[in-house]
Parts: C-alpha cells; sequence; structure tokens
C-alpha cells in the first residue's frame, strides 16, 4: 500500500512540476513551436536515464525508485501533449514544424536518457 500511495502522491507533484515549468517557460518563449514540452521531455527522459543506470544493479526495483520514477518522472512527462502538438502544427499547416518537432519528440529524449544513463553508470 506505501508504494501504490507513493506513485500517485510522486505523480501529482510530477504533473504539479510539468505545469509550473510549462507555464514558466511559455511566459518566455512566445514562437508556434511547443518549446515547454520538449524541454519537460529532455529532463524527464534525462532524469530516467540516471534513475534507469542506478536501478540496474538490482533484480527488482525498490520502492523509492517506482516512487521516482513511475510516480514523478511520469508525471512530468508528457508524450501524448507532444503528439497533440505535432498534430496542431499540422492542423495549421505548419507542417515542416511539425515533422520537425515529431523528429525531435523521439529522438532527443532517446539521446538524453542515454547520456543519463551513462552519467551514472
Amino acid at each position: 500500500m506505501f508504494v501504490f500511495l507513493g506513485v500517485c502522491i510522486c505523480g501529482g507533484l510530477g504533473a504539479v512540476s510539468r505545469f509550473v515549468l510549462d507555464t514558466a517557460v511559455k511566459l518566455v518563449w512566445k514562437n508556434a513551436f511547443p518549446l515547454s514540452t520538449l524541454i519537460i521531455n529532455i529532463i524527464a527522459s534525462f532524469l530516467a536515464g540516471m534513475a534507469g543506470a542506478a536501478a540496474a544493479s538490482s533484480a527488482f526495483p525498490d520502492p523509492w525508485h517506482l516512487m521516482a520514477v513511475t510516480g514523478f518522472l511520469g508525471g512530468l512527462s508528457t508524450f501524448s501533449t507532444a503528439i497533440n502538438e505535432v498534430v496542431t502544427l499540422g492542423r495549421n499547416q505548419r507542417l515542416s514544424m511539425a515533422g520537425y518537432y515529431l523528429i525531435a519528440c523521439i529522438i532527443v529524449p532517446v539521446i538524453c536518457a542515454a547520456l543519463g544513463w551513462q552519467l551514472i553508470a
């Protein structure tokens, strides 16, 4: 029960952190490119890579790892928002920006997770 509640609480904290970061970036960034979601997913991916490397020596994930990664980082990151932004860019006839953003949303977080893993491993 402790792990379940911990994941729920940490997920909520991650979602609130995403909202705060998203709002802060959007106050400064006024362009059509959805930079805030990309930045948030980069941060979450990098931290997930670090957490994955730290937990790699364990056969089973410990409760703190589940709360941090599944909870907090799961609440922080948002692939569904990124895909929705790609669709919105496409509907607004910003097709090249939509394509570049889609590529960035897939490739950049994978690279960041690998860098986070390498930093710890």
